[in-house]
């Protein structure tokens, strides 16, 4: 997770400094087949352009600081309908939406849950999956996006 916070905040003002709003990094790293994806958003929407600009800018900041050593393929995404939720705040702004997640550790037996985000609690999400409500700690959290329905 270390790598994902050192991005984060290596990146963040790139995107944000050409007027996007910066949701989050991921970083996959799997030798010379390596990816690097931003997600950016904003009120108009996001284009092609829109991902060539803020990916030019990246590239400088990562050309400059070099924080991946090995090779890796950079790419700058809109967030799409199944947006992903990287922060405590992604997740109060889609409360009563449907969230799939998957923690690092066991939450009652399991990692994954696909269901209702009910609440935001200081730290605690609320999901209620098949009838069953689950209080899942952020710190837990590997990794969530938006469910979309139809």
């Amino acid at each position: 997770m270390a790598k994902v916070d050192q991005l984060t905040d290596m990146l963040r003002p790139a995107a944000e400094a050409l007027g996007y709003e910066f949701l989050g990094v991921e970083y996959i790293p799997q030798g010379k087949h390596s990816i690097l994806r931003i997600y950016i958003d904003h009120e108009n929407g996001i284009n092609v352009d829109d991902c060539a600009s803020v990916s030019h800018q990246a590239s400088g900041v990562l050309e400059v600081e070099d924080p991946i050593a090995s090779q890796y393929t950079l790419e700058v995404s809109s967030p799409g309908l199944e947006r992903p939720l990287f922060t405590l705040e992604h997740f109060k702004k889609f409360v009563g939406s449907k969230v799939n997640l998957r923690c690092h550790v066991g939450v009652n037996g399991r990692r994954k849950f696909k269901g209702e985000l009910s609440a935001v609690e200081d730290e605690l999400l609320i999901v209620n999956v098949d009838n069953e409500t689950f209080e899942i700690d952020f710190g837990d959290v590997d990794g969530a996006h938006l469910v979309a329905e139809f």
